[in-house]
């Protein structure tokens, strides 16, 4: 038992002089960066004011009309989308 005593306080008497190792670690983290981008603005889409009693080439030119409206709606909103990333 004594020798045990002995030997443990040898052993931890051998790790007290030894000096901490110091070192520098780089840590790449990704930080969120606000985008600041300009709002999209929802454009006034022509289908909004048809009528059921609107004829059938009213409707189908409104339509034609607000397809385009939202290809380029959707073009805005992919190119606000892409330049914050």
């Amino acid at each position: 038992m004594k020798w045990l005593l002995v030997g443990l306080v040898i052993v931890l008497a051998g790790c007290a002089h030894l000096e901490p190792e110091v070192r520098t670690l780089r840590v790449d983290v990704p930080v969120l960066v606000p985008c600041k981008t300009q709002e999209v603005a929802v454009p006034p889409w022509a289908a909004v004011g048809l009528k059921k009693s609107d004829s059938l080439e009213v409707k189908v030119r409104a339509l034609l009309a607000e397809r385009r409206q939202r290809m380029g709606y959707e073009r805005e909103l992919v190119a606000a989308v892409g330049a914050c990333q």
